[in-house]
């Protein structure tokens, strides 16, 4: 591996922990606005936390693809989509469950759980046709992620229906966000704050790319590797901070739905807008190395949530480290391969 120092290698890992610090501090932000702004407007918790959250936390990755890919970097953008999903079971899932064994009781992240199943499988099926994503798979996924988030608001009016019938039982989700969703931010900070928040997203994405690449090309590793490792985990840090307060507040249903929700976006969000500005070829090892663990890893999770006889799903300690001794094998193997 060869050193070509194009600018200072120390201003470009600045440039990334910056872009990090920024990128965590103006999702939180975009979240709150976005959060308070809706609630304000009479949109009901369920709603809130399952489409604005859950896009707010997906917010990172899809700016950076977008930078990515329209800079003419299709790899990075492509990278960190299916980096991100790995990283969020098996880091973010594996430390939240070790810190806090995740007790899960939610039926609508059951019914959401085969969705993910379906758009990871569609995702896969339309890049292994012709070992590329191009203009139509973007349409295809874009559109599913539509559908897909109209069917998640059908769900929650369906449980808001409930507040007023007694034989009808309340999701715990709906509770738990119920108890996060900001409700006390005047409608004018909330929307400064949603701005705040977007400005800074567009900023700390192109600076975080800018040093990406950087370091991509002074050390002459792909963009691909770049994206899986570096970028996947910093874009994945708002997943993981949400994730291990969530637990701690014994709210193990969002922990696990901020997961969920974050990779749909991910599958069908970020690798549909790369493939719309920048359709490109796949490099080598996604089909054969990124895209079977990632597939991996989402069958497990169901097994270790969901794939219990009674109702209540369970991921311990034991199986949150395992997760996590995946994670880093993995990071290990992608270390060699951007040795060789």
């Amino acid at each position: 591996m060869k050193l070509k120092v194009s600018v200072p290698i120390l201003i470009d890992f600045i440039a990334i922990l910056a872009g990090f610090a920024l990128l965590i501090w103006s999702a939180d932000l975009f979240v709150i606005g976005a959060s308070a702004t809706a609630r304000n407007l009479g949109v009901s918790p369920l709603i809130i936390g399952l489409t604005i959250v859950g896009f707010g936390t997906s917010a990172p990755e899809m700016l950076v693809a977008s930078i990515a890919a329209y800079g003419g970097n299709p790899g990075l953008a492509i990278g960190n989509a299916i980096g991100s999903n790995i990283t969020n079971i098996a880091l973010v899932l594996g430390v939240t469950a070790i810190i806090v064994p995740l007790t899960v009781h939610s039926s609508i992240l059951k019914r959401e759980y085969p969705l993910l199943i379906a758009a990871t499988l569609l995702a896969v099926v339309l890049m292994a046709t012709d070992n590329a994503l191009d203009t139509m798979d973007g349409i295809l996924m874009i559109t599913l992620l539509f559908a897909l988030m109209s069917w998640i608001v059908y769900q929650a009016l369906q449980q808001r229906k409930c507040a007023t019938d007694d034989k009808c039982e309340i999701d715990p989700l709906s509770s738990e966000f119920d108890q996060e969703i900001p409700d006390n931010i005047p409608m004018k900070k909330a929307i400064w704050l949603l701005l705040a928040g977007i400005a800074l997203l567009l900023f700390s994405s192109k600076i975080l790319v800018w040093g990406a690449i950087n370091i991509a090309t002074a050390f002459g590793v792909s963009d691909l590797i770049i994206g899986l490792t570096i970028v996947a985990i910093g874009t994945s840090l708002p997943e993981l901070a949400a994730s291990i307060m969530s637990a701690r507040k014994g709210e193990h249903d969002i922990a696990l739905g901020n997961v969920i929700g974050s990779n749909m976006f991910n599958t069908l969000g970020v690798l549909g807008i790369a493939a719309l500005i920048n359709p490109a070829e796949l490099a080598d090892g996604v089909l054969s190395r990124d895209l079977p663990l990632m597939v991996t890893l989402t069958v497990i999770m169901f097994i270790m949530a969901f794939g219990r006889r009674n109702n209540v799903g369970e991921i311990t300690r034991v199986e949150g480290s395992i997760l996590l001794t995946i994670f880093i094998a993995y990071e290990v193997v992608l270390y060699f391969s951007a040795t060789a």
